[in-house]
């Protein structure tokens, strides 16, 4: 019997069913050019290796590094919405440990076999041909795509070829998803930052007020990623002026909104209310609410009455917060007279006796930014060196000495941006 004719059609239909796959797989370059949304360039993949190897399903498992899993992103004729199995365990696991192809023409005879994905599906496994997914970029894991059951016998080196062109395009659209997901990841935070920018700026007073006999003077610097620093002078009902620096913990738009809530409530709460402990015992209560994760206000509130030259103040641990005279050249810290906004549910202020500032005396308020500034040898800027600063700058105007107390810490700390807000408040009598 003469079996060249046989031969030969069968030759040529391994011919055809090979330019059929590479036809699929310039199918899939083509769409990968024009399709962005990765879940259908994920099916279109799938989908086109199964026609080109001419197999009855295809899996493709995308790989969650932090479960340290492998899951069906999709499936080929089968209708269960998600396949989760540990990247440990299977065939399908050892390729993706491994990182290498595995051609199986028999995986229930195989030690790594595991049947639970036949046992849930009731799908017979007759052959596997898996390759794994992997990064361009950094060379990290993607994922594994999975053949089960070629038509026309075990799985040959030309399907090992295709599925290899497939793994390849099926790796590139994850990677591209990632970056077009990070990209915009970074213009939503970038957004986010831009917004507590402009909502802190609007916490920094634009210019003074001229408080008759006083001389004022604020300079603020803020951190890259945005705190939650504020600092204002207002008048209060009674004709003093209220003297503000307050500080939420932690950084970003969450901080920013809290401390414009805080303004707005302090404000309100000044129109007619004067006692500083009132004014604080009413934020802290009104504030308690938002405060509950684990967020807490450092404020200073002092009541300076620009007749008597007399100072009421309450601190709601903030520092430093100093008080300095020239003509004794002597520093008093104006301590803490209750706990931060948001610890308790109460606030308790302890009721201090007025200071009575005289000519040249400067009262100075800042965030601790400014004394944990650290250089690169890791020394913090400091309490004595601000001191030592504002002895030396005693005599010049508040401008002038909050601008160079400023040039000073951002000379100190290390990177164009400093690791927290910047914020200073001075105000001397004249």
């Amino acid at each position: 019997m003469n079996y060249q004719p046989q031969l030969a059609a069968a030759a040529n239909g391994d011919l055809a069913r090979h330019v059929d796959g590479l036809l699929r797989v310039l199918d899939v370059t083509q769409a990968l050019a024009a399709e962005v949304d990765l879940h259908k360039i994920l099916e279109k993949i799938n989908e086109q290796a199964c026609l080109a190897v001419d197999c009855e399903r295809a899996s493709l498992y995308q790989y969650d590094a932090e479960t340290d899993e492998l899951y069906t992103s999709v499936v080929t004729e089968l209708e269960i919405d998600e396949i989760r199995r540990p990247a440990s365990q299977g065939i399908t696991g050892d390729v993706a440990r491994s990182r290498k192809m595995a051609n199986v023409p028999l995986p229930h005879a195989d030690p790594r076999w595991n049947p639970a994905f036949d046992q849930r599906t009731g799908f017979h496994t007759r052959n596997i041909l898996a390759a794994p997914l992997i990064s361009a970029s950094d060379g990290s894991l993607l994922g594994v795509l999975q053949l089960l059951n070629n038509r026309h016998g075990p799985f040959d080196a030309a399907d090992e070829s295709l599925l290899a062109a497939f793994a390849q395009h099926a790796a590139v659209a994850i990677d591209r998803a990632r970056l077009v997901e990070e990209i915009r990841r970074q213009h939503v935070v970038q957004a986010s930052l831009n917004i507590a920018r402009e909502v802190q700026r609007s916490f920094m007073p634009d210019a003074m007020p001229k408080i008759a006999g006083y001389d004022l003077a604020t300079w603020w610097f803020p951190n890259e990623a945005v705190g939650g620093d504020y600092c204002d002078v207002v008048q209060l009902g009674d004709g003093r002026w209220g003297l503000v620096m307050a500080d939420v913990s932690g950084h970003g738009l969450g901080p920013s909104l809290i401390m414009a809530s805080v303004r707005a409530a302090l404000r309100a709460l000044m129109l007619e209310h004067w006692s500083t402990i009132d004014l604080l015992t009413l934020l802290g209560r009104s504030l308690a609410a938002d405060l509950r994760t684990e967020r807490f206000i450092t404020i200073i509130l002092a009541a300076l009455n620009a007749q008597t030259h007399e100072v009421h103040y309450s601190n709601a641990g903030h520092g430093p917060a100093l008080l300095y005279s020239p003509a004794e050249d002597r520093f008093v810290s104006l301590d803490a007279t209750g706990l931060p906004l948001g610890v308790l549910d109460e606030p308790v202020f302890e009721k201090l006796p007025p200071l009575v500032l005289q000519p040249g005396d400067l009262l100075f308020f800042c965030t601790d930014g400014i004394v944990e500034a650290t250089d690169p040898a890791g020394d913090q800027f400091g309490l004595p060196r601000l001191k030592k600063l504002i002895r030396q700058n005693a005599h010049v105007d508040c401008e002038a000495l909050t601008d160079h107390i400023g040039a000073e810490v951002s000379k100190h700390y290390e990177g164009d941006h400093p690791p927290d807000d910047l914020t200073i408040l001075a105000a001397r009598r004249l």
